[in-house]
């Protein structure tokens, strides 16, 4: 067998248990910080390191504190990125192959999020349906906004946008990065977005020690959001949803959403199921053919699937190809 076979069907390989692991163990839920499969998640680790900085890099002189958010970024990225690559190389080295092929995994494991999700949407699916509104205002937090008056409609509208947003951010992305740079490369984005999600605010607070981290994530999410959109009208019309209106409604009303990247995956994702998604006194997207409803959750999850089996087979999977082909030439 070539060292290219070899090289391959280990990545792929790495790739495969990454997502049987998720599937058997999922993700440690935030809602239970206490327990220590949170405890040692390395996003985790990343998220205390990114907070004990940003803490100390703080400096009342924006100027000062503008330079403070990239050396914050800069470190966090890059430790996050090189000790991921030591340890993975002391593994190969000293315990073997099998050992290194467990701890890739693991760590490639770690930068996507789909169980939990899954998990989450389903439930929250599950209560908007039986009218229990208490129980699916525990969901809407997904999208980061107060789920106090929501209705079921909105609610649903809420797990819909957040599940399109991290399509990106928590499947397409890593894996792009992964495909690309391997396991350290998926690290590497997921520092960033953990950044992005811990300072990348336009608050006082954060306005200037966050700035490059917000800047970092739009560059690093820039194409990947794009490709997950097109996967989405691709998706659409292999589960039979609308397609053309995804398309359609992703060109009209990308724009209309605060964020640069995100507003593609979720007006694409309004389109194909016909509903108007919509976070009140923010932004509205989408044609509402229908109300948005619990199916509309459901059918959600399916195109991400889709969404994930077309990006690995039709991109990724020729992305490795490539990569260790020059990878090969240039050695």
């Amino acid at each position: 067998m070539s060292i290219i076979s070899m090289s391959f069907i280990l990545a792929f390989s790495i790739l495969l248990l990454a997502l049987v692991i998720d599937w058997v163990l999922g993700d440690p839920s935030p809602n239970e910080p206490w327990k220590i499969r949170y405890k040692l998640h390395p996003t985790v680790w990343i998220g205390w390191f990114t907070g004990f900085l940003a803490r100390r890099l703080k400096n009342p002189n924006p100027k000062i504190e503008k330079l403070g958010g990239v050396i914050l970024a800069l470190i966090v990225t890059a430790s996050s990125t090189l000790l991921t690559y030591a340890a993975l190389r002391l593994v190969n080295v000293y315990l073997g192959i099998i050992a290194y092929l467990v701890l890739a995994s693991f760590l490639l494991k770690s930068t996507v999020c789909i169980k939990l999700e899954s998990d989450w949407g389903v439930a929250a699916s599950k209560a908007i349906k039986a009218g229990d509104l208490t129980e699916a205002r525990k969901y809407a937090h997904f999208s980061r906004r107060d789920p106090t008056n929501l209705t079921g409609s909105q609610i649903a509208s809420s797990v819909i946008e957040s599940i399109a947003e991290n399509l990106t951010d928590f499947k397409i992305s890593p894996l792009f990065y992964y495909f690309l740079f391997g396991v350290p490369g998926a690290i590497a984005f997921r520092a960033i977005n953990v950044l992005d999600g811990m300072v990348g605010f336009k608050d006082p607070e954060h306005i200037n020690i966050g700035w490059f981290s917000a800047k970092l994530d739009t560059i690093a999410n820039y194409i990947t959001t794009r490709i997950a959109a097109l996967l989405i009208v691709i998706a659409a019309a292999i589960l039979g949803e609308d397609h053309r209106e995804a398309w359609r409604i992703a060109k009209r009303d990308q724009a209309k959403v605060p964020s640069v990247n995100h507003g593609w995956t979720m007006a694409a994702m309004a389109g194909a199921l016909g509903v108007q998604l919509e976070k009140p006194g923010h932004y509205v997207i989408g044609d509402k053919k229908q109300e948005t409803s619990s199916i509309h959750v459901l059918k959600t999850l399916k195109i991400r699937n889709m969404v994930m089996f077309l990006f690995i087979i039709l991109i990724g999977l020729p992305m490795l190809f490539l990569r260790i082909e020059i990878l090969r030439i240039l050695i």
